[in-house]
């Protein structure tokens, strides 16, 4: 069973960073397009960023405005996304999804096989 296992969230100042990871086991992964969503309180869930196995990497820019970085350590089959600039409106529980097969639509939370269960992230002084 595949499982995904997110780490890294918290209580952050506005202006800070976080670093996110996110482990898959359960399975191989070849192939493979693993992201990252989140949710705040009283809002739809929301693409953050992905990344294929062969390393394209698509981010939200409405949201992410350059600030995020994501990565993919394939050998430890995790994915980490590093968080700078944050604001209170990056608050969310933030979940890690994947893809086993690389699909064609990366931001929709349906074209995804498996989520972790989330990391709370807060942004607040």
């Amino acid at each position: 069973q595949v499982r995904l296992v997110e780490s890294g969230g918290g209580l952050v100042q506005p202006g800070g960073s976080l670093k996110l990871s996110c482990v898959a086991s359960g399975s191989t992964f070849g192939g493979s397009t693993m992201s990252w969503f989140r949710q705040a309180p009283g809002k739809e869930r929301e693409f953050v960023a992905a990344i294929t196995w062969f390393g394209d990497i698509f981010y939200n820019t409405d949201s992410v405005k350059g600030r995020f970085t994501l990565s993919r350590d394939r050998a430890k089959n995790t994915v980490y996304l590093q968080m700078g600039s944050l604001t209170p409106e990056d608050t969310a529980i933030y979940y890690c999804a994947i893809q086993l097969s690389q699909r064609d639509m990366v931001v929709n939370g349906h074209d995804y096989d498996y989520w972790g269960q989330g990391t709370q992230v807060t942004v607040s002084s």
